[in-house]
């Protein structure tokens, strides 16, 4: 390197350039395979020529390597490759761009020249490629020059292929559909995760982007550690064939590695070896149109056999009931014969079970109460503008007396349905059609948005914007993983049936009512309805959403997949709650109220969640002391009034009740549910605290489904201490709903992407189709968790009909 030289003249320069000029008109020719070494500066420029011949029909590629020991970027050498359709250039050293403005210098660099389209002649045609080597240094530069003809230059199906790639040396090759295939899918894989890569499809079409700094610019493209694959269609490309480009990046922050430090550290550096990946592609054929068919059928029918066993189920019950009805018009008319034998009062509870006996004159006004309600008229439950809920009691006598008898040591169903039927039946189809309404508002904009995610992925083809499991996606029309939306179908049609099954017990019921039954009156648990039409919309909405969110799954919109989840967790715990406290349930509106501050906080925690320790603190707060205000609100049956005076009666009574006197708690086993439900709740406040878990809406969902799991729990305990049984029916549901749930969270727990890494760290974790060839393990999860919410409904529903035949100042309060 002759950086000592002498400056050269103007007018010296001059003759040099014209010099120059006159000695770059003839040539060299050049051969293929052969190592050409020469030096260059302002005055010398050199020419090379390459010529060679195509078979008809043969694509040939041409590679150029070229080599120069100057690190002075102030005079590069300049490589300009002339074709017949088109020019490539480039400069050694060649220079990366990074953040904070850094640069990486490559003094090695080779490019594959855009192959030259086939020719439908006879014979063979003649392809000439000239390389210019120059240099506006004033002193000798020197250079290596290889060109070579590439053998393995179009990739075969099914047939692994391995190579080597650098930032300053990327690869690309071609591929071409054969006749039977539609679709096929690239896999690349390496041992390596560092450095990053870049994979991409582009059409041919020349240039060929194979830089770091113009790779996005045509085709679709995804970054990739150790792992990647994408999805090509035949329609996609007119031409029928592709380039495969595989793209190493100067820096690896994109593929989750470290940052590089700031713009004062190490500005300039030179790499050449060092950031090498060893790749290998294998391009496989997807699955054909007949497998969409038969995974479409699989999912329908899958879910249809729930509606035809819903209906064999139905046609035994009807049976059942008309052979009870037939035995009884046969018996003998005897009134307390009948009620004896169709209708037997388990007035045989025992003393000591559960909440004890009380004498029944202390329920008796309660059926005083309550018996206006068998004169009603026929068709008295129907709607009624007239009849909505009120601020004010239905009850002339409730207030004067609902706090007398809600302090009782002992609490009967009997205490807690005293309000007018028809009143409190129309309160809980408040839940009904509010869900509705949120279902629409909410639905529209979340559908507009992933469609505009779809196209944005579509027209850019950043494939990184969206994380699935790209080893088992499968488009269709505009989508790019229909399989992850399909699957969602069972959610849908089971929320329907649940519906429908709703729907027939409501019209048995209201013609019972009809009937004037006393046993639809003063027997059994309440059948208010409102809620289990809610948890069908809900678990239909829950499909509608998680469809969406799969159309591009990521980190901004994950909350569509859960919002709904919360929903059902609370409508759940609501109707357990509804079940034995059916006047003092909480309002539709105080309830959506509550979803609606959640959701907020999901919302809040998706922005602010990742690092941010304020925002853990006041959650942890808020968690705390809501725990406690509903632990108050259900020990003291409502009657503790949560206003500004709460915290000065809330040391009033931990005085008086546990500093002046301690004495046993009045409702022990209410105590220790709100117990045992206050440490669950305070653990996850202090793991949320300590951990900071980045998935902060399924943090959330956790906090809900324990408590549900919690309060289900306790309800079936207590339920069997107070000597009641469970039938055969709901007995069935609670074990099918254990099992399914346990096998969906096996699936559930099979991770195949994660949007709390970057996208090349999610692609890792993609595995291959374990069904159909059209299903993954998390459609799987779709699938078997509409089944597990279908049971769990059902377990609900069914939960207490051994109580149909049974007085309600006989069932105990819990």
């Amino acid at each position: 390197m002759a950086g000592a030289a002498a400056p050269v003249p103007g007018a010296l320069l001059c003759a040099l350039l014209w010099a120059a000029a006159a000695a770059g008109g003839s040539p060299a020719p050049g051969t293929f395979g052969r190592v050409y070494r020469g030096t260059v500066n302002i005055s010398t420029e050199r020419v090379y020529a390459f010529a060679y011949s195509s078979e008809p029909g043969q694509v040939d590629a041409v590679r150029v390597y070229v080599n120069s020991n100057s690190e002075n970027l102030q005079y590069p050498v300049l490589f300009v490759v002339r074709q017949q359709k088109g020019v490539l250039s480039w400069q050694v050293p060649l220079i990366f761009r990074g953040l904070y403005q850094k640069t990486y210098n490559y003094q090695e660099v080779s490019r594959t020249l855009c192959p030259s389209e086939p020719t439908a002649e006879m014979g063979p045609s003649d392809q000439v490629i000239f390389v210019d080597v120059a240099s506006m240094a004033p002193f000798n530069i020197a250079y290596e020059l290889l060109v070579t003809r590439l053998e393995n230059f179009q990739l075969e199906t099914n047939k692994a292929f391995n190579f080597t790639a650098s930032p300053s040396q990327p690869q690309y090759f071609l591929y071409k559909f054969p006749q039977d295939v539609d679709s096929v899918i690239i896999k690349v894989v390496s041992d390596a995760v560092y450095p990053c890569s870049v994979v991409s499809v582009q059409d041919i079409v020349c240039p060929v982007y194979d830089l770091d700094h113009n790779v996005e610019f045509n085709g679709v493209y995804q970054s990739m550690t150790k792992q990647a694959a994408i999805t090509v269609q035949r329609k996609d490309f007119p031409g029928e064939q592709f380039f495969v480009v595989f793209v190493i990046k100067p820096e690896d922050y994109a593929c989750g590695g470290s940052v590089p430090s700031s713009i004062h550290g190490n500005v300039n550096r030179t790499l050449n070896l060092q950031r090498t990946k060893n790749l290998q592609v294998t391009i496989v054929p997807s699955i054909k149109k007949s497998v969409y068919v038969q995974a479409m059928f699989f999912s329908f029918l899958s879910f249809l056999s729930f509606y035809l066993g819903s209906v064999v189920v139905a046609f035994v019950h009807y049976i059942r009931v008309q052979r009870k009805a037939l035995a009884d018009r046969l018996s003998p008319e005897d009134g307390s014969g009948i009620m004896t034998s169709s209708h037997p009062i388990t007035a045989s509870t025992p003393e000591g079970s559960s909440y004890g006996a009380i004498d029944e004159s202390s329920s008796s006004g309660g059926r005083q109460l309550s018996s206006p309600e068998r004169g009603l008229p026929a068709g008295s439950d129907t709607d009624s503008s007239v009849e909505e809920e009120s601020d004010f009691d239905t009850m002339p006598e409730i207030e004067s007396d609902k706090n007398i008898i809600r302090t009782k040591v002992f609490l009967y169903l009997s205490d807690l349905s005293r309000k007018d039927r028809r009143i409190v039946s129309k309160k809980y189809k408040i839940y009904f059609w509010n869900i509705i309404t949120i279902a629409v508002f909410y639905a529209l904009p979340v559908i507009q948005l992933v469609i505009t995610y779809q196209t944005v992925v579509n027209v850019t083809g950043n494939q990184d914007i969206c994380y699935y499991n790209f080893l088992c996606a499968h488009p269709l029309g505009v989508l790019s993983a229909f399989n992850n939306i399909l699957s969602n179908v069972g959610h849908m049609l089971l929320g329907f049936l649940f519906l429908l099954i709703v729907l027939r017990r409501d019209i048995l019921h209201r013609r019972a009512m009809e009937m004037k039954d006393i046993y639809t009156l003063d027997y059994g648990i309440p059948k208010h309805f409102g809620l289990f039409y809610a948890m069908g919309i809900a678990l239909m909405m829950e499909g509608v959403l998680s469809a969406c969110y799969h159309v591009c799954p990521n980190y901004s919109n994950f909350q569509f997949d859960t919002s709904f989840m919360y929903m059902i967790a609370g409508l759940c715990m609501l109707k357990l709650y509804q079940t034995r406290h059916p006047d003092i349930n909480a309002s539709a509106y105080s309830a959506y109220a509550s979803f609606a501050v959640v959701i907020c906080l999901a919302v809040l925690g998706v922005v602010f969640g990742k690092n941010d320790m304020w925002f853990w603190v006041i959650f942890s707060i808020i968690h705390v002391f809501a725990s406690l205000a509903l632990s108050t609100q259900i020990y003291y049956m409502g009657r503790f009034k949560i206003d500004l005076g709460i915290f000065r009666r809330a040391v009033m009574v931990l005085y008086t009740d546990c500093i002046q006197q301690c004495s046993r708690p009045m409702y022990m086993d209410r105590m220790v549910l709100l117990i045992v439900g206050n440490l669950v709740n305070w653990s996850f406040a202090i793991f949320g605290l300590v951990y900071r878990p980045r998935d902060f809406a399924s943090y959330i969902l956790g906090i809900f489904i324990c408590n549900l799991l919690l309060y289900l729990a306790f309800y079936i305990i207590m339920k069997l201490r107070s000597s009641e049984k469970l039938l055969p029916i709901p007995m069935f549901c609670i074990m099918a709903t254990a099992v399914v749930w346990a096998a969906a969270l096996y699936f559930f727990f099979q991770t195949l992407s994660s949007w709390e890494e970057t996208p090349a760290e999610s692609r890792e974790k993609n595995r291959p189709c374990i069904l159909l060839g059209f299903f993954d393990d998390h459609d799987v999860w779709h699938f078997l968790s509409a089944a597990a919410l279908f049971f769990s409904f059902l377990v609900l529903l069914t939960l207490d009909d051994d109580l149909d035949v049974v007085r309600r100042d006989k069932i105990p309060v819990f």
